[in-house]
């Protein structure tokens, strides 16, 4: 590996130049919009605006749920934003999320709209508001909600930690990749612990909390987020690679993977949905790659 020369911090940090890398053109230092634009809006109270990244995917992945299992007040239009030319920083978007990260939700169905954003958040609304994917007894639910938030706060270090500086990075630095690759492998291994007692993270019943983690983890385990599977070892993580393979196989899963996403195969992007008739020329039987964008949200 190509090292980095040794830096030594100032004393004050000063943004006078990129940050190099693949996102350099997004990234910057302070919030807020860069520019005017307003959001659309559909036909649905529920009105999505994201990218299939895999934080994306978890509520797209949800609301196909929802409606599969029946709730017709789930129906949603799904806006994309892309976030690799900026729509993130429009004055409309950073209304619906003044961090500037996909995805947001605008629920429009009382009498003032509701914004909801991180991803995690939303999953919580929706589950909440439709009664379904979380549990009511205290300690499955409890048990559902700690793995939720064990992924959104172990997520950063694959995406923005491990991804970033395997894949993204201009330069490579042994130490940050051994230092992510190590963590990395410790979550693998605390999930295929769980799942080896478990069928889903929350128990017996799939939740909330496998819409959370399958998106990052499930992609992980087959090899198909920053070539990396190799690297990692991910064979070894049987009990993952079934869980993996059992959340991918349901058709509302295929839907909601297909949602908002722009690379890949063009028969498995659904780069806007307004209604389910959207998904009749479209295929869904395949797991593929998942976005390059995917670090970045």
């Amino acid at each position: 590996m190509t090292e980095a020369a040794e830096y030594t911090p100032p004393k004050v940090w000063t943004w006078d130049k990129e940050s190099g890398g693949r996102f350099a053109s997004i990234n910057r230092p302070i919030a807020g919009a860069t520019h005017d634009k307003k959001l659309p809006v559909g036909k649905h109270p529920l009105q999505l605006y994201s990218l299939a990244t895999p934080n994306g995917v978890k509520v797209t992945v949800l609301l196909e749920e929802l409606l599969a299992a029946g709730h017709t007040g789930a129906e949603y239009d799904a806006w994309l934003i892309q976030i690799m030319e900026g729509e993130q920083f429009g004055s409309g978007f950073v209304d619906a999320n003044p961090n500037s990260k996909i995805p947001a939700l605008v629920d429009h169905s009382g009498a003032n709209p509701i914004r909801v954003f991180e991803s995690g958040s939303i999953l919580v609304y929706l589950a909440e508001k439709f009664g379904a994917f979380l549990p009511t007894d205290a300690a499955k639910r409890a048990e559902v909600l700690s793995w939720l938030f064990w992924q959104m706060g172990a997520g950063p270090m694959l995406g923005g930690g491990f991804g970033h500086f395997y894949a993204y990075a201009p330069i490579k630095i042994e130490y940050a990749i051994d230092r992510f690759a190590m963590e990395v492998k410790r979550q693998l291994d605390v999930l295929d612990r769980r799942l080896g007692e478990s069928e889903y993270l929350g128990g017996d019943e799939y939740s909330i909390a496998d819409m959370a983690v399958w998106p990052w983890y499930g992609a992980l385990v087959k090899g198909l987020v920053y070539e990396a599977g190799e690297f990692l070892q991910v064979q070894d993580y049987k009990n993952v690679l079934r869980w993996t393979d059992t959340i991918g196989a349901r058709p509302a899963v295929k839907r909601g993977r297909m949602v908002n996403r722009v690379m890949g195969d063009p028969a498995s992007q659904l780069r806007e949905r307004h209604d389910a008739g959207d998904f009749d020329t479209k295929t869904q039987d395949k797991l593929e790659p998942a976005p390059a964008e995917s670090a970045t949200r």
